[in-house]
């Protein structure tokens, strides 16, 4: 098992055909897309790979033909979470964990629990969890925020809780988890256009969806970033900045698709209820990506 999960991992997206079935092609262009762009680890069956719209049989093909591609190139992160306790503990038995590193597990959506509760749920997959734990905060899906007291109690509390994905947007609260957390946790930005200020302000990595649209750029920034040049990060982080937001206008990963269908990775036909980004969207992404070449 790889046990570095740090600098840049992506959330991959999972390919469908016209008719809706998964693409298998595509999705081992994308794997060794990522891999021979400098990535550093990849999440699979999370948000961005339309997890919700998936069957049982198709995430367990998913996640079997990724490990197959992958050859153990790089560490392998797998969403495993929800807002039933009890269903996401159960559902760590319907998946071949070989060759899995760590699972990311969201913090519960709908129910808006308190933060007892949260604190609650993430104990209970802690102590019955065969893998590390990378906790994920997004509160623009979730309707509930996991506070930086409640994400540095998990940390302390339970040694295979080791890190989180941070995607509330508040530059406040980040501060206080890297200032406070113990130092064997780990700080992942979950906000693409954020990266940089978090890794600066001692963040260790990200979950990117741009980064498997363009690996060389996003996991240049992140590395010189890690590695303190802020000013060549910088440079790249302007560069790429321009694509974030009609990446996420439109839905993730509507944009995404639409960019690894310029890209001529795979298609970008997505599952209702999202539906394909539009003409703009296309528009936007192609002119970015001429002048990323010019």
């Amino acid at each position: 098992m790889h046990s570095n999960i740090n600098g840049t991992g992506v959330a991959l997206v999972t390919p469908f055909k016209n008719d809706y079935s998964i693409d298998f092609e595509g999705l081992s262009k994308l794997v060794n897309h990522c891999v021979d762009g400098g990535i550093d680890f990849l999440v699979v069956l999370g948000t961005t790979g339309e997890s919700v719209t998936l069957s049982s049989q198709e995430k367990s093909q998913v996640l079997e033909h990724i490990k197959m591609v992958n050859q153990n190139r790089l560490p392998i992160v797998l969403g495993i979470g929800g807002n039933n306790t009890t269903s996401v503990i159960e559902s760590f038995s319907n998946y071949n964990l070989e060759g899995v590193d760590a699972v990311l597990s969201v913090s519960p959506s709908y129910n808006k629990p308190t933060q007892e509760g949260i604190y609650q749920h993430f104990k209970a997959i802690s102590e019955e969890s065969p893998l590390p734990i990378i906790l994920y905060n997004v509160p623009g899906r979730t309707s509930s925020n996991m506070t930086a007291e409640t994400t540095l109690r998990l940390a302390n509390d339970f040694e295979n809780i080791i890190a989180i994905k941070e995607a509330s947007g508040d530059m406040s609260q980040i501060m206080d988890i890297i200032n406070c957390k113990p130092s064997n946790f780990k700080v992942l930005s979950g906000d693409d256009a954020i990266t940089l200020p978090i890794i600066a302000m001692g963040g260790e990595g990200v979950i990117s969806v741009l980064g498997q649209g363009l690996p060389n750029e996003f996991s240049s920034m992140v590395n010189f970033a890690m590695d303190n040049q802020i000013e060549s990060a910088r440079n790249i982080h302007y560069k790429i900045l321009g694509f974030v937001n009609p990446l996420f206008a439109e839905g993730n990963p509507a944009g995404i698709k639409k960019m690894l269908k310029l890209l001529e990775i795979c298609d970008d036909a997505v599952r209702l209820p999202l539906v394909k980004a539009s003409e703009k969207i296309e528009l936007n992404i192609k002119k970015g990506l001429a002048n990323l070449k010019s």
